[in-house]
């Protein structure tokens, strides 16, 4: 359950101003509470508790559910401030008695950053909402809660005698991770599109405990070939969120907007298109070896850019003829970086059947960073050309014009997109 920032105002004057103005209630609810919820239930289950269901988005962040019966609620609060006098009306929300939330149930509080004061609130009527603790504190910033997650799922799958290594550890948090986020956009998309409540499309798709553990113990990353796109759509994730953590306070609202759209795009994305999308993000090498640092550069530039992207498949932009532009993280600091990329791209192109296909649609290449536009001629008519050599042979002799790859500065191809 969210409260306005204007609610926040009301109760006092010790707030932060150091965000953009639509920042809190977004934060809350797109990044924090479902690392929160999956951590809790996996205590949980660690714990021995196999038999309970977790609900996320109704009346509640997340809640705890046994034989039908609400056992936990769960509020969520990130990035809102470390004065206690700005969480007042939602704590008083929290102890409120409506719908599964009856007298005596447990009520618990999430924060993310250390406040002065973590004493239990008592409701006007009575019931007590605690502040919950991750060991000796009371707040667990974003940073924080992917480590303790990850060595509940190492508990986890030590006390069943699967061997854990950093990789299939991190495959199982990306894992959870993504049926979390599945859940909460199938539960928003019910909600919005079907016109069902709130509740009632939480209620009818809660997750079970035993589905949680056994995608710890039955997933094997080494036989699974999405596992490279599971990985790099949660390195994606991982970014957008610090990012947005660390920096909140010096974005501009525009910049703001556009890192949480290339959020909420990546988060709903499917694999198969996640696979391209990592492709096209540095099309210069293999998708399964994007760095963090492309990553980073990849995002930037979406937010650096003074046109609002298209997130529609992958994110672009549109010119007045019609002409696609993709933001890449391609580094191109110097003259001298043009020609090894010219030679990365054309030796992936002749080896990569998949990128070809993209290139010819997608054949704008905007750079993170380049000082010059230039183009790259290759020797391809169509996506059929990778393995048909006497159509190589014929462009070789000229015959036939081949594919062009446009590689446009950042500048110029805002110069081309403003031009309406």
């Amino acid at each position: 359950m969210e409260y306005s920032i204007g609610e926040v105002d009301k109760v006092s004057n010790d707030k932060d101003d150091d965000y953009p103005a639509t920042a809190v209630t977004t934060w809350s609810g797109y990044v924090y509470q479902g690392k929160i919820a999956l951590h809790h239930a996996l205590k949980l289950i660690n714990q021995g508790d196999l038999d309970f269901e977790l609900q996320l988005d109704s009346s509640d962040d997340f809640a705890i559910y046994k034989n039908g019966k609400l056992i936990s609620a769960h509020q969520v609060k990130a990035k809102i401030g470390k004065y206690r006098s700005v969480y007042s009306v939602a704590l008083e929300k929290s102890a409120a008695i409506e719908l599964d939330r009856t007298a005596g149930i447990s009520r618990y509080f999430h924060v993310s950053v250390k406040i002065e004061d973590t004493n239990d609130h008592i409701g006007a009527n009575g019931e007590t909402v605690k502040f919950y603790a991750y060991g000796t504190n009371k707040h667990c910033g974003l940073g924080e809660i992917e480590g303790l997650t990850k060595e509940i799922i190492r508990e986890l799958c030590t006390s069943r005698g699967i061997t854990v290594s950093e990789k299939l550890l991190k495959h199982n948090y990306c894992l959870l991770s993504e049926k979390i986020s599945t859940k909460a956009i199938e539960i928003h998309r019910m909600v919005q599109e079907d016109k069902n409540k709130a509740n009632q499309a939480a209620h009818t798709n809660r997750i079970t405990a035993k589905s949680l553990l056994d995608d710890i113990i039955n997933q094997n990353p080494y036989n699974d070939a999405d596992y490279y796109a599971i990985e790099l759509k949660s390195d994606l994730h991982n970014h957008l969120e610090n990012r947005l953590d660390q920096n909140l306070a010096m974005m501009s609202d525009d910049a703001y907007s556009r890192a949480c759209k290339l959020f909420e795009h990546i988060r709903a994305i499917e694999i198969s298109e996640m696979k391209a999308l990592c492709q096209l993000i540095k099309p210069s090498e293999r998708f399964s070896t994007i760095q963090k640092a492309d990553i980073r550069r990849y995002s930037e530039l979406i937010e650096a850019m003074n046109v609002e992207p298209i997130f529609k498949q992958f994110p672009h932009y549109l010119d007045k003829s019609k002409t696609f532009y993709l933001p890449t993280a391609l580094d191109l600091p110097l003259i001298d970086d043009h020609e090894g990329c010219t030679s990365d791209l054309l030796e992936e192109m002749e080896s990569n059947g998949d990128l070809l296909k993209l290139l010819f649609e997608y054949n704008h290449l905007i750079p993170s960073r380049s000082i010059k536009s230039f183009i790259i001629n290759t020797k391809y008519t169509n996506s059929d050309d990778l393995s048909n050599q006497d159509v190589i042979a014929r462009i070789d002799s000229n015959i036939t014009k081949s594919l062009c790859l446009s590689i446009i500065t950042k500048e110029d191809a805002e110069a081309r997109l403003n031009d309406k």
